[in-house]
């Protein structure tokens, strides 16, 4: 239901990791190149944008959070299976960190001077987890009303 303070929260949570998919990560210095890192991997920033190092596995990775958090909206009657896709949403959330710290590595290793910044679409999974977190508060609330009704029939 649209009305509901929590499918606010999940559309955000849906918005916040598509919008990772298409926005660039971190930009890192290899040596005298630059390289732009997205979720689809790292590619070189020049003309002809070729891909280097593909990491499909965090652009799928955040795709299966948007849709899982869609999804979740719309099983609003089973508040019980909601909360649970939402507590493996944010583990998939946290996932997502640890496979794009293991990248990072992966493209360190590989040369010897490497440098990187960080964009502003890494904190978006992070704020993905606290509305996450706080879609899980509500729906914890709305099932506590529903029983607490339950117990007056």
């Amino acid at each position: 239901m649209i009305q509901r303070i929590q499918t606010v929260y999940l559309l955000i949570v849906v918005a916040l990791n598509l919008a990772v998919v298409f926005l660039p990560l971190a930009v890192i210095q290899s040596g005298g190149a630059f390289y732009s890192f997205d979720a689809s991997g790292m590619s070189t920033i020049e003309a002809p944008q070729e891909l280097v190092y593909p990491t499909w596995a965090l652009m799928a990775l955040s795709a299966i959070i948007s849709l899982l958090a869609l999804v979740t909206v719309f099983l609003y009657k089973k508040r019980i299976l909601q909360i649970r896709l939402c507590i493996f949403n944010a583990l998939l959330i946290i996932g997502f960190y640890g496979l794009f710290a293991f990248s990072l590595w992966k493209v360190a290793g590989a040369s010897e001077s490497f440098h990187f910044s960080m964009r502003i679409a890494v904190a978006f999974p992070l704020v993905s987890l606290i509305l996450n977190y706080l879609a899980i508060r509500e729906i914890g609330a709305d099932e506590a009303l529903i029983r607490s009704l339950d117990r007056l029939r």
